[in-house]
This record gives structure tokens, sequence and C-alpha cells, in this order.
């Protein structure tokens, strides 16, 4: 029996509170891939979506390479249908100090005026469970092959993610991926991601003394590295903000106008400061790099005594536009660094992780299929297509052994979730929109012949 869209959106409303209520119950779990975390808490993750996909009726397993548990479920395509890889991640980001969040309780999940705040509501707990309704929606009438990659380390850099693909491309192999991790443009404006930023992240360390000197004493002759590497950042960009490492790549072509007033209400951006850089606020935050300070060891201004410090580290980021190559960008901001450093200091620079950038060619019948499918799950909405400032590096990976795949990237976010911060939510009404919509998608892609 073939469902029509009328019957899939009767099944998909029958499934959300269910949907909802295993939402909530994988909030519950703090996986947390990063060092010093309980990774009995990722591990219990993985058991739970585990169990998830084989309620399903998908062949399911948990896997993992060295690193944290990734689960991998899979239901054969019909004669002649295209098979689609559903991906998420189930670890999530550290909550941080639970007195930023309103409810004082990251991992109990609440809801306030539509929508459901706790830690993984939205990244990516959300993309889980849109494919676990889509996939209870059509039950035993699924109209193609399914893989579902729920990866368990995303939050922590992918480091296992190659060893998985290689050891299970057997069963990960697909026509179409869709990458349920991003955010649409507005609540009730649907989007389809198709470029993103890379990622360096590297550690900067100057040393200027032995040990900490009397201040009154050695002050005045004698460089503090806090000094020093204040100087040294304040070298990573122009005096309006733009980055002024040489070599890094950039461009100004965007498909969508970014209103400035718009990004700073989302960004939270305080009245009376400026925004930095140049160009449309869309190419400065989609299609340009970006160099932040991510933090810094050094003493404590409460507990600082007058002395001179020796030695000071700084934690940069740097975004990596479209086009470029991430290897490249971390060699030019080394040599930026190296050329740069004041007085003499003593200078170490040490890499943490790159993730290459990605710019998706958003044409076919498959797009064509993902776009009908979230207009009609928005209710006759336009989907948009977007760049996000964030990045996505294992789409690199992807790619290399799928390369006739056709990669989307979608997700239930929107400008207000707050991923990464205190009081991540996600909206309750879009949840339910992306859940229909990857049903739509299933039932639009089954009809595409290659």
């Amino acid at each position: 029996m073939s469902l029509t869209k009328q019957d899939l959106r009767a099944a998909v409303a029958r499934e959300m509170p269910g949907a909802r209520a295993d939402l909530e119950r994988l909030v519950r779990i703090p996986g947390i891939a990063f060092d010093g975390f309980d990774h009995s808490q990722v591990d219990r993750s993985a058991e739970a979506v585990a169990d998830l996909l084989r309620g399903c009726g998908l062949d399911t397993k948990v896997v993992r390479n060295g690193g944290r548990p990734a689960v991998i479920g899979r239901r054969a395509a019909p004669p002649g249908a295209p098979t689609v890889m559903l991906y998420a991640h189930h670890d999530v980001q550290p909550a941080g100090d639970p007195t930023l969040w309103t409810d004082g309780s990251p991992f109990e999940p609440q809801e306030r005026d539509g929508r459901l705040y706790g830690r993984g509501t939205a990244d990516d707990k959300s993309g889980i469970m849109a494919h676990v309704a889509a996939l209870r929606a059509f039950g035993d009438d699924l109209p193609v092959g399914v893989v579902v990659f729920v990866e368990g380390e995303e939050e922590y850099g992918s480091q296992s993610l190659r060893g998985i693909l290689r050891d299970h491309l057997d069963d990960l192999r697909a026509d179409v991926i869709v990458i349920a991790d991003s955010t649409n443009w507005d609540i009730g404006v649907p989007a389809l991601t198709t470029s993103l930023r890379g990622e360096v992240n590297c550690f900067v360390e100057v040393r200027t003394l032995e040990s900490a000197v009397h201040s009154g004493i050695y002050g005045g002759p004698a460089p503090d590295a806090l000094t020093v590497l204040s100087r040294l950042i304040a070298t990573l960009h122009d005096a309006d903000g733009s980055p002024a490492v040489d070599g890094l790549g950039g461009y100004d072509q965007t498909t969508l106008d970014y209103p400035e007033e718009r990004f700073r209400r989302q960004a939270g951006v305080l009245d009376g400061v400026r925004l930095i850089g140049t160009g449309s606020v869309a190419a400065r935050n989609w299609t340009r790099p970006s160099i932040s300070v991510l933090g810094l060891d050094a003493p404590p201004t409460d507990a600082a005594p007058n002395a001179l410090v020796p030695a000071a580290k700084a934690k940069i980021g740097i975004r990596v536009a479209p086009g470029d190559d991430a290897g490249a960008a971390w060699l030019a901001v080394r040599a930026h660094l190296e050329k740069h450093v004041p007085w003499g200091a003593r200078l170490t620079v040490t890499l943490e992780l790159t993730g290459e950038p990605t710019a998706l060619d958003a044409t076919g019948p498959f797009y064509d299929a993902a776009r009908h499918s979230l207009r009609d799950a928005w209710d006759g909405a336009e989907p948009v297509d977007m760049g996000l400032g964030g990045s996505i590096p294992f789409i690199a990976d992807f790619r290399a052994v799928l390369p006739d795949a056709v990669i989307m990237v979608t997700g239930a976010e929107d400008p207000y979730s707050r991923t990464h911060s205190p009081d991540e939510s996600l909206d309750l009404s879009e949840f339910a929109r992306i859940c229909l919509g990857e049903a739509f998608l299933l039932h639009h892609v089954a009809g595409v012949h290659r």
C-alpha cells in the first residue's frame, strides 16, 4: 500500500506526542563526548537511540572505532527505489554553569511559551526524533531504502567518524544523504543549508619571564606575557574588525539579505556595540572568514598578585570561508602570529583541529523533491537556500567515501534556539513541521529515478 500525502499528514500528527515524549527522554541523558565527562552516559544515549531505531523495524547496531559509540540502522530499499541516509548525532555540548539556565536544570526538559528547553533539544536530538517520527509514520509502507546513522561525538570533532565510515561503508551506502543538524531561516520559513564555513582552532602561548616577578620592582623594562599576548591578538584584525591575516579566502556573494537589525537581535548584540568587518552581514557571517578569541589562560583578576605574568595562553577560533582550504588557513594564521609576536617573546602555536568548509550544489531532482517537501510541510512557505557561519566538517568525509550521493542539510533549529548556549530550546511547531517535511521527502524521493 502506498501512502498518500494526506495519509502522511495524519500519520505524523498521530506520532507527534510519542516523538515529543521520546525526545524528552533523550534530553535527560547527558551524553557528552568531551574529555572529563562520564562517557557511560554517551553509551546509554547510544543504546536509547538503538532501541528507537529497532522499534522502527530497522536492522540496528551500535558501532565505534576507538571513540564514542555511533548507531547504524538500515532497511533495504524496495526494488528500483533509492536509499536515503538520515544523519543526526546523539552527543551534546557541555551544559556549562546550570545557574545560567532559567530553570537551573539543563537536562530536565521544560516547555515554556511553545518552546522545549534543555541541552540537546535542538542540537541535535530533534534531528534524531525527526527521523524516527517520519519512519513511524510510514510503518511497514516505507517506499525507499533507509540508513539512519546517528553519530556519538560530533560535538567533540567527529574524530572516529572516518574509521566508522571505512569500517561500515557497505551498511552506509546511499543515493541521498540528509543531514538533520542545521537551522531554518526563521520560524515559519524553512531552509536548506547550502554552504558552511570550515574551522581551525589553535592555541597561542607566549612566554617572557622565567617566573613571576614583582610588578613594581621589575615593571617597565620587563614585558609581561599578558601584554605581549594582547598585542599579538590585536594584530589579527584590522581597525574595522576584518581579519588581517594574509592568505585567508572569502567572497561576498550570498543568496539572501540578512538585515543588520535581525542579526543584532538574534545574536544578542548590546545596544551601542558596532558590528565588525565590512560588506553585507550575510557575507561576513557565511562566506568570509572570521577570527575569534575563545578563551584565555591567565591569573583571574580576583586572585592576581602584583606580579608580572611570565606566560599566557589563548585559544583562537578561525572560521574558514567556503572554497578555502582549512589546512592552508591554519598555515596562514600560524605564519601571521610568528611574524607579529612583539619584543622577541617566545611563541608556541599549537593546532587543535581543522574542519573543511562546504559548498553544496543544490540542484537536481532530489533537491526539487526536498523543496517540494518543505513547501508542503510549511503550508506553502517557500524554502530558501541559506549559508551558515558554523561548521559541519564531516561533510567532506561523506563526500570522500560516497562521492555520488546527493547531500542536503536540513534541521529543526531556528534563529532563537541558542544552540551551544544556556537555555537551548526547540520551537515545537517547527519540530512538527520538520518531522512532516522529512516524511514528505521520503515520499517524493521514492519517485525520483537517477
